[in-house]
């Protein structure tokens, strides 16, 4: 897998929209996370030409995003790309875009939900990116960024040193949903319930692979895509999943592991990673997930030795870590561990390197 050049300090990172009209529809909300995005971490955000589109445009023109997209990566001048928001048509951009020039042109690409089927076209380019935080969602947090997300995206996009063992949050969660249109409301912190520890659902020893997901109610639409992974992908690789703010139900993320079940997937895992789910339920609720995938993996098709760890801090609840696609993580049942062994970025190269 290519890495692309590391994050620094006065970098450029384009927005895209890339599945929905919300920079237009909610400028206050975009703004938000613009300034707090660009105050953190000392970077420069600029809009490609249809980000700011209405939603009847973006609706329109699948191809017009996909273009934004690749000409984000075209672009010498751009470090990064970040995702907008979310939505739910991001694979209509599919015939539109071109692997070659984003093997071509490694950068950093960040995002979450529907971000899932680009995060998938990179993979298939050979390129890792980044399942995290939307300009939108967590770095327009109300009351400020949570400190816990600020600290992975910099470990994870601003440092070349592996990544190193994974901690779960310890400063409370939330789902709480805050309307982008109601400005006095993005003034407060929404509400926080107490952290918890991540569940280990069962596994035993030590298992390595290279980190491949992203959002359930996605990854189920690409599907018999030419975005969907080779089976030699699934060799070995630790599958992260989580679900939206949609709440499906725990039968469809049953289902969906009963899918990969008799694809050949699932035998071929190394483990497996649940973000805590999204969608307003308490946490009692979470169980029923849980057992979802239990049925299969080891009820149904008897793999009690593979790691299952539950609860994670990725997804579609705040605060959220910064998940590196194709990097080689680790997960230790007897230390309840979870590490990733290598840097997700490469070290920018000098001046001097460039004219040899």
């Amino acid at each position: 897998m290519l890495k692309p050049n590391m994050l620094c300090s006065g970098d450029t990172i384009a927005v895209v929209s890339l599945s929905s009209g919300d920079a237009h529809s909610f400028p206050l909300r975009y703004a938000r996370g613009k300034a707090l995005f660009e105050e953190e971490f000392g970077v420069r955000v600029v809009e490609m030409p249809n980000t700011l589109r209405d939603e009847e445009w973006i609706g329109q023109n699948p191809q017009g995003r996909a273009e934004d997209l690749m000409a984000a990566f075209a672009d010498d001048a751009i470090a990064g790309i970040i995702t907008a928001s979310g939505g739910d048509d991001s694979l209509r951009l599919l015939p539109h875009l071109d692997l070659d020039l984003i093997q071509a042109h490694p950068k950093v690409f960040l995002g979450h939900s529907d971000t899932t089927v680009s995060h998938f076209a990179c993979h298939k380019a050979g390129l890792v990116s980044f399942y995290g935080p939307s300009l939108m969602t967590s770095l327009a947090e109300p009351g400020g960024l949570f400190p816990y997300m600020v600290e992975s995206m910099r470990r994870t996009l601003f440092a070349v040193d592996p990544l190193g063992t994974l901690d779960p949050n310890t400063q409370g969660w939330t789902r709480e949903e805050v309307h982008y249109e109601d400005d006095k409301a993005h003034q407060n912190r929404r509400k926080i319930h107490a952290s918890e520890p991540w569940c280990w659902l069962q596994g035993e020893g030590v298992t390595q692979g290279r980190l491949l997901g992203g959002c359930l109610e996605v990854m189920e639409m690409m599907r018999g895509t030419s975005l969907w992974p080779d089976p030699q992908a699934w060799q070995g690789a630790i599958l992260f999943v989580e679900t939206s703010d949609e709440k499906p139900s725990p039968d469809a993320l049953l289902r969906a592991m009963r899918v990969y079940a008799k694809m050949g997937i699932l035998e071929q895992l190394s483990g497996i990673l649940l973000g805590r789910p999204g969608g307003l339920m308490p946490s009692e609720e979470f169980e029923s997930y849980e057992q979802a995938v239990l049925k299969v993996v080891t009820g149904e098709e008897g793999h009690s030795k593979l790691p299952v760890v539950s609860r994670m801090d990725f997804g579609h609840t705040d605060p959220t870590l910064t998940v590196p696609l194709g990097i080689l993580a680790q997960i230790d049942c007897s230390n309840r561990k979870v590490t990733i062994l290598e840097s997700a970025v490469e070290a920018k190269a000098t001046q001097f390197e460039h004219a040899i």
